[in-house]
């Protein structure tokens, strides 16, 4: 028990055209990797889904883990509902709390109703690669969905993905970690300028790929990485800890760079 398997996800619209009744593939590689990562997922049995986004709610200077009843989203025209699996989710923040790290629980309630109970909202962060690894299944996985904070050093990333191992295996879950994350968003002008630190930060992020190697990202030149402005390296390095905890071994399946931003996507397998 513990984590069975996980993924650097990411979590680009243009992966999933059909969301939005559209044929057209811009970006084949990385979504015949992302079905790839859905049958490894699948073929895990976890019982929760958890995933680390950066688009969530997030809070200054600790980590927000949701602790809602259910988490729900959409993705184009794919609605998405999941049961959160609060149990776990209360034993990361308490194994963080135990371990030094910040972390605080979070809900959000979405109707005066009483009786509706508590809803996260689900951002394209979880939606995009939950659409591979979850929410088609049956039964379906359970999911617990967390925020880093960047104010956070990147040492206490390390340490919160650590703690989140730790809390899976204690709490006999059998757990998918997905780090969910887009690499370099500054290779042409789109959403942010052109830059050219894009290719060099987005070179550094594949070699680290290439030979497993995450923790390499403690020492990444934090000035090009806000230039390139990659999306996941505070997610990567959660998914770096959960491993000193759980051992898994790296596949990197792909990179493309078919916009402003690039995508990578890595599979990981218990060691």
């Amino acid at each position: 028990m513990g984590i069975v398997c996980g993924a650097i996800s990411p979590h680009g619209g243009i992966v999933v055209p059909e969301a939005r009744d559209r044929t057209e593939q811009v970006a084949p590689k990385t979504r015949a990797a992302m079905e790839e990562l859905g049958r490894r997922f699948a073929a895990a049995r976890p019982e929760t889904i958890f995933v680390i986004t950066p688009h969530g709610i997030s809070v200054d200077d600790a980590f927000a883990v949701s602790n809602a009843e259910r988490a729900e989203g959409e993705l184009g025209k794919f609605k998405q509902d999941f049961e959160v699996d609060r149990e776990l989710a209360r034993a990361i923040v308490a194994t963080c709390r135990r371990d030094g790290v910040p972390a605080v629980l979070m809900s959000t309630r979405m109707s005066s109703d009483p009786n509706y109970g508590t809803r996260m909202p689900l951002d394209w962060g979880c939606t995009i690669p939950l659409h591979f690894m979850g929410a088609s299944w049956e039964p379906k996985p359970k999911v617990v969905v967390a925020s880093p904070s960047r104010q956070l050093s990147l040492q206490q990333q390390v340490a919160f993905g650590r703690a989140v191992a730790k809390a899976a295996a204690e709490t006999g879950r059998r757990v998918g970690y997905i780090a969910s994350t887009d690499l370099a968003h500054s290779h042409a002008d789109g959403a942010y300028t052109y830059h050219p630190d894009a290719k060099p930060v987005d070179a550094y992020l594949q070699e680290c790929f290439r030979s497993d190697n995450l923790l390499r990202l403690l020492d990444i030149d934090m000035a090009q990485v806000r230039n390139a402005k990659p999306d996941g390296i505070w997610q990567i390095l959660t998914l770096a800890g959960a491993r000193e905890v759980a051992p898994m071994r790296g596949e990197f399946l792909s990179y493309e760079q078919p916009s402003y931003f690039s995508m990578g996507c890595v599979a990981f397998a218990p060691a």
